[in-house]
């Protein structure tokens, strides 16, 4: 009985550190929060204007600056300041936890954040569903032609599309 109960410690034993060094062996060193990215080149950053039926984005490519014109509507819907503001922008992880949103880059991205006069909003990026009631954010959705804003408020999801032109 000693024996069988022994051996049942060692196996449960076994199991526990190879779980443990899988996980400590296999993530990279000094990130707690790794976020997945492709195996592959990181794109250019943004250039050029991106419209859509709300506003206007104008990237100048060095993957910093902005300048945003939002009209009321979509300042009710996203807390933008109205009207035409210099900033900067970043793409974010999402929140992973143990420290939240990491900038990361944008085709991979689930979130923009512009910051205006030393005030950050962070916005999803997504699609909304057909039924309005979901949305999807993550990878492959931002594109460097397109940049969808997903919003969600009262139970439903509003998708604003910035195009390039």
């Amino acid at each position: 009985m000693k024996r069988k109960g022994f051996l049942i410690f060692a196996i449960v034993l076994t199991v526990l550190l190879g779980c443990f060094g899988y996980y400590y062996f296999s993530r990279p060193r000094g990130l707690d929060n790794y976020p997945y990215e492709p195996d592959t080149p990181q794109p250019d950053p943004h250039n050029g204007t991106f419209y859509s039926d709300d506003g206007i984005m104008v990237f100048n490519g060095d993957g910093e600056s902005i300048v945003l014109s939002v009209d009321p509507r979509l300042a009710a819907l996203t807390g933008l300041p109205e009207g035409e503001h210099e900033g900067t922008y970043v793409f974010l992880s999402g929140d992973l936890p143990p420290h939240g949103s990491m900038p990361i880059r944008y085709d991979v991205a689930h979130e923009l954040m512009i910051t205006i006069n030393d005030e950050s909003y962070v916005l999803d990026v997504g699609r909304e569903a057909e039924d309005g009631k979901t949305g999807t954010v993550g990878v492959g959705i931002v594109r460097e032609d397109f940049i969808p804003i997903l919003i969600h408020r009262d139970g439903f999801f509003l998708e604003v599309d910035f195009v390039k032109q």
